[in-house]
């Protein structure tokens, strides 16, 4: 018998996890535990920048017009879902991370200390910016609702979590609290495993901070709890 796989980012990523992970023939469950929501911001002289650091797919699709200004500035994307996401708004993509924000901020500043506008969430993770100037602009939230009908009954035997970034995996942590013994949960990251606390059945940390690379290694999981 299948495990049940449980999708906690939120829409409209949950959705397209859930149809992707479908599609390999896994049971996926969409259970937002979070809620992203457009905030005001306003978008400063593009002109004072080098490069807009792109960090989630949810800045470009929450933004609104404001983005329009920020056109001329070559985006740094952690990820093939925001660099897409980028390049549909318009952007010009000069770079696209295969690992973390971190390493991503490392290449940028690695011949030089650019001029960074980092897009970001209200509520997002400190980084390094190895001496460079990385201005963060937040322009949506990212906000906790109630598990949906369902939750308990699904970490109450044995599944596998998906946890897309270390507040998502936090409140995952939280929320299995003592019942994680037989649950396995796949990080986007080793920050993200890191945030999701101890006690797992497994925890596999995928090579990079792409949703098929989560999807892949689930998959893996599910085949091994079949064996």
């Amino acid at each position: 018998m299948m495990l049940p796989v449980i999708v906690t980012r939120p829409e409209p990523g949950n959705a397209a996890t859930v149809a992707r992970a479908r599609a390999a023939g896994l049971d996926a469950f969409a259970m937002p535990l979070f809620a992203a929501v457009p905030i005001e911001w306003r978008p400063p002289d593009a002109g004072e920048y080098d490069a807009l650091l792109l960090t989630s797919a949810q800045a470009v699709r929450l933004a609104g017009s404001g983005l329009d200004r920020l056109v001329s500035l070559p985006v740094h994307a952690v990820g093939a879902a925001s660099a897409a996401a980028a390049e549909a708004a318009g952007l010009r993509v000069a770079a696209t991370g295969t690992r973390d924000a971190q390493a991503l901020i490392d290449a940028m500043t690695s011949s030089g200390k650019p001029r960074i506008l980092w897009l970001c969430g209200r509520e997002r993770s400190d980084f390094d910016a190895r001496g460079a100037r990385l201005d963060a602009l937040p322009c949506y939230a990212v906000d906790p609702v109630a598990p949906p009908a369902g939750w308990d009954r699904l970490i109450g035997d044995s599944a596998v979590i998906l946890a897309h970034s270390a507040r998502g995996a936090a409140r995952i942590a939280t929320l299995t609290e003592g019942r994680r013994g037989r649950l396995s949960l796949v990080a986007i990251g080793p920050a993200v495993a890191e945030a999701a606390g101890e006690g797992w059945a497994a925890v596999t940390v995928t090579d990079r901070p792409e949703d098929a690379a989560m999807v892949t290694a689930a998959y893996a999981l599910c085949q091994k709890a079949q064996k």
